[in-house]
């Protein structure tokens, strides 16, 4: 008889509830960290840390986040105002009628899915957490219609919670700035948030957001206008200050 090979040994199951840890990151831009933190000084000088999406409270911010997705802050808070008052709590919007829901946020856009999204992320929080807010990532982004960057914003916004939000602003000034050189949110936050200090997480995302919408946009950038332009490798002016001297 033919001799029979010993069963190829099981590799044993990973134990629940344990995760994976990331991949190491390969090195940042040379220079990156001394760019993120001068950036960060001097864009706190300008803007506030503060988004611009009108609010009362978490359950305020987290809805107006969802309704922001393709559409302008301007326009959520015209809506907002109407839609609130009709449904001041989760526990109401849980119950509201889609139509009505429709009808009061149709100027932001793709009204019937964000509809979809802003009652079943309503229910949600009326089944899960007693129509509270959670102050958690991994639980807000269980939510409908909330994304990790969306996350990080109410994290940071309404609980004071650092986080650092990744949107097309933030992608677009993180690699023109040199920080980064991936379009990967979760990499670029994971870079980012290892040269700034927690406590400027959130304002840093925010006036990067900021930034990118009023001086260094995404087709034309008005590098003559900008506080970075010194030290900025995407500049296409004369620096405009002095060399920034490096830090360690």
């Amino acid at each position: 008889m033919p001799e029979r090979k010993p069963a190829a040994k099981r590799k044993p199951a990973p134990k629940p509830g344990r995760k994976r840890k990331p991949a190491p990151l390969p090195p940042p831009p040379r220079g990156a960290r001394s760019r993120a933190l001068e950036a960060d000084e001097r864009l706190r000088d300008i803007y506030p840390a503060a988004t611009e999406l009108d609010h009362g409270s978490p359950f305020e911010m987290l809805i107006a986040t969802i309704l922001s997705a393709q559409t302008t802050d301007r326009s959520v808070n015209l809506v907002t105002p109407k839609l609130f008052q009709r449904y001041p709590t989760a526990a109401d919007l849980a119950a509201a009628d889609p139509a009505e829901v429709e009808q009061l946020i149709k100027p932001t856009g793709f009204f019937r899915a964000k509809t979809r999204s802003i009652i079943s992320a309503a229910r949600q929080l009326v089944e899960r957490y007693g129509g509270e807010v959670p102050a958690r990532l991994d639980e807000l982004v269980t939510l409908p219609g909330i994304g990790r960057k969306t996350a990080n914003v109410i994290l940071g916004v309404a609980f004071d919670i650092p986080g650092f939000a990744v949107d097309t602003h933030v992608t677009r000034l993180t690699n023109r700035l040199g920080l980064v050189a991936t379009r990967d949110p979760v990499k670029i936050e994971r870079y980012v948030t290892k040269m700034v200090p927690p406590r400027e997480w959130t304002g840093f995302s925010l006036r990067l957001i900021l930034h990118g919408r009023r001086v260094c946009v995404a087709r034309r950038p008005r590098c003559e206008e900008c506080v970075l332009n010194d030290f900025c490798p995407s500049s296409s002016v004369r620096p405009r200050r002095a060399s920034l001297t490096r830090r360690t």
